[in-house]
């Protein structure tokens, strides 16, 4: 005979795990909280490289540039000679955007098509394969430019009437001289430089010189002179901000306003000096940012 089981019964007794409800074992939980495998680093290296190269493109297109001093028509600013290593620039794209290129800057621009007349253009290889690989290269900053570019320093701005000289062998602009301190003579003795009657600027266009003013092919002779000789505003790529090698000639770039004297001569250039700091604190958060992102996967990898 069987008896009734009490209805308290079933509180008495203790409680069972339920399989149909918690069906997973500790080591299979285990097994799932395991971190998954890292990539191998021979597929990381390449990921890291294409990145790279990106950064430095958009780097080099929006935000600054690295350019050779190829002749020493700037001496003795930017020292540059045939055969020799030349300074080398950080020149600034991004700035331009936001403010007007001044007297004083030295500038690199894309020669304009009166200057381009007696120039050669970069020379590339006859191989196509060779010469494919120089041309990527060149947008990424690691082959010379198939273009040809120019560095002087602007002297005068739209609207302004340039010529040389008074008595004193001085550059005039709207008939004032100018105070140009960067002027290298490479004879002492030799100080005059060659007149050329009054110039107006076109609106939108400058007049350069170069330093080494009586070794300077610039827009007092492209072209033929005159008007032909001004340059576009659109064809400036950018400021000469800093010399980044060699490491003798570390330094930023003079952008004596050669059309100020005195105080505001001595005043002008303090914030413009502080540009280049700027512009790298702006320019590196970003590319720390992304560094950052790329270094994790090597980092976890090593632990």
């Amino acid at each position: 005979m069987v008896e009734p089981v009490h209805p308290s019964a079933a509180a008495d007794e203790p409680e069972r795990p339920n399989s149909d409800v918690n069906p997973e074992s500790s080591e299979t939980r285990r097994r799932k909280k395991r971190p998954k495998k890292q990539r191998p680093f021979w597929i990381e290296l390449p990921i890291l490289i294409v990145i790279a190269l990106v950064l430095a493109f958009v780097f080099q297109q929006f935000f600054a540039r690295v350019y050779t001093i190829p002749s020493g028509s700037m001496e003795t600013t930017l020292h540059g000679c045939d055969g020799c290593y030349g300074d080398k620039v950080l020149v600034d794209k991004f700035t331009k955007n936001f403010t007007d290129f001044t007297p004083g800057d030295v500038v690199v621009f894309k020669g304009p098509e009166p200057w381009l007349q007696n120039e050669a253009p970069t020379q590339r290889s006859s191989n196509s394969f060779i010469r494919f690989f120089q041309n990527v290269g060149s947008v990424f900053g690691l082959a010379p430019p198939d273009e040809r570019d120019f560095v002087k320093r602007i002297i005068a701005t739209g609207g302004q009437t340039v010529q040389c000289c008074d008595a004193q062998n001085r550059v005039l602009v709207d008939g004032k001289p100018l105070n140009e301190p960067y002027i290298h003579w490479e004879d002492p003795n030799d100080q005059h430089q060659a007149s050329f009657d009054p110039v107006k600027v076109p609106d939108g266009e400058v007049w350069v010189m170069g330093d080494n003013r009586n070794n300077s092919m610039d827009s007092r002779y492209q072209g033929g002179g005159g008007v032909n000789g001004a340059v576009p505003v659109n064809d400036i790529i950018g400021k000469a901000r800093i010399i980044v090698l060699p490491p003798s000639r570390w330094g930023g770039v003079s952008d004596t306003n050669p059309q100020t004297t005195g105080a505001e001569a001595l005043g002008a250039p303090g914030w413009q000096q502080g540009l280049p700091v700027a512009f790298g604190a702006v320019a590196a958060w970003p590319t720390l940012a992304a560094s950052r992102r790329v270094g994790r996967p090597v980092r976890r990898r090593k632990r």
